[in-house]
């Protein structure tokens, strides 16, 4: 079985999960309060695109080890959207299986980009 040729970003799985991510944070932002618009809808809407973008970026650098930083920051800002669903779910704005659902899905990205640092940090050693 020959491996998958990656061309462009929008290739990679990471990517991918993590644009489903942004669309799931779209739709469930859409249900909280207006009161949260420039605070936790503004904030999660803002780490979830983060995540994908900076896997984007991070596709086109040239250097390993710049790569490897950029998805270091997107793996960050899982951790932001981690923090702020645990948040939304503590304040009721979501159920507890929306919850379970959106943070088990981050879990999953989360493994993909360690899972591509891994292969990169591979390649250079």
């Amino acid at each position: 079985m020959g491996k998958i040729k990656i061309n462009k970003f929008t290739d990679l799985a990471c990517w991918q999960k993590g644009h489903q991510r942004v669309l799931d944070i779209y739709h469930t932002t859409n249900t909280f309060p207006k009161t949260e618009t420039y605070t936790l809808v503004d904030q999660m809407r803002r780490a979830v695109i983060s995540i994908t973008s900076n896997i984007a970026e991070g596709f086109n650098r040239r250097s390993q080890k710049e790569k490897i930083q950029f998805y270091y920051i997107a793996l960050g800002s899982l951790t932001e959207i981690q923090n702020q669903l645990i948040i939304a779910k503590d304040v009721s704005y979501i159920d507890t299986n929306k919850f379970q659902l959106l943070t088990n899905n981050t879990v999953i990205i989360s493994k993909l980009i360690n899972g591509l640092i891994k292969s990169i940090k591979q390649k250079t050693t």
